[in-house]
């Protein structure tokens, strides 16, 4: 069975408890992760998950809060004796930065370094990202501030779908990515400009058919939990759960 673990749940400000949103997908074949904050090797051996185990990287988009890590998480790879190659996956725009960031490291000097594959992808609707023996996964551009994707997996087997709206408003082209998904991972920063609050999710679940609403990326410190669940329930009739640093969500 495929599961999801949400390793930082937060929106730009984290806090004790709330790291920034990233989150990694298991399968049989492939650990995957979605963007790239904080501390990231950390939050892995937490969540129970050698850093050797991680063998692809999906970057939605570049702001600080969701790729910060990617240095850090690259560093210490190599100098944890990683050999195998680790594949890296975002629109052009996203990954031109990211080589830029990385060649202020000059890690073109760092021996013995093992090979990064960057995979850059078109900002077009249900690309697919990568197929393998249990889940293929599709990106999606979303409406955000900077080039941004959203993403949708299918697993398998079990036959389930759980999509991921990253940082967005409300956009006809999350409504397809997301359709008839059995999760929907939402954000849910708030009304303002290439973001959307609890009710804009619940409305885009709607929109969706999807069966399961969990909200993330929202505002930590003093937010009142169930406040943003009453709000997405106006508007969505389906279960909805605040996502969680550490939660596990079995596929």
């Amino acid at each position: 069975m495929a599961k999801v673990i949400i390793l930082g749940s937060a929106f730009s400000i984290p806090d004790i408890a709330h790291e920034n949103t990233h989150m990694v997908v298991i399968g049989k074949e492939k650990t995957v992760m979605i963007d790239c904050a904080g501390s990231p090797i950390p939050r892995l051996q937490r969540a129970a998950i050698p850093p050797e185990q991680v063998t692809d990287l999906i970057l939605t988009h570049f702001h600080p809060d969701h790729v910060s890590g990617v240095p850090t998480l690259l560093m210490d790879m190599w100098l944890m004796g990683r050999k195998a190659p680790l594949d890296i996956y975002g629109l052009h725009h996203t990954l031109d930065r990211i080589e830029k960031l990385m060649g202020f490291y000059e890690w073109e000097t760092w021996p013995n370094f093992f090979p990064v594959v960057f995979h850059r992808l078109p900002a077009e609707e249900m690309t697919q990202v990568l197929d393998a023996r249990d889940m293929t996964i599709y990106s999606s551009p979303v409406k955000h501030w900077v080039p941004t994707i959203g993403v949708r997996i299918e697993f398998k087997n079990p036959n389930k779908v759980m999509a991921y709206s990253c940082d967005t408003e409300p956009c006809p082209q999350l409504v397809r990515l997301a359709q008839k998904s059995d999760i929907l991972i939402h954000e849910a920063t708030g009304l303002s400009e290439g973001h959307s609050s609890a009710g804009q999710a619940g409305e885009t679940g709607t929109q969706a058919g999807v069966k399961k609403l969990y909200l993330i990326h929202y505002p930590s410190g003093n937010i009142d939990p169930q406040g943003l669940i009453d709000e997405a329930r106006a508007t969505f009739s389906g279960p909805i759960s605040l996502a969680t640093d550490f939660m596990m969500i079995d596929i």
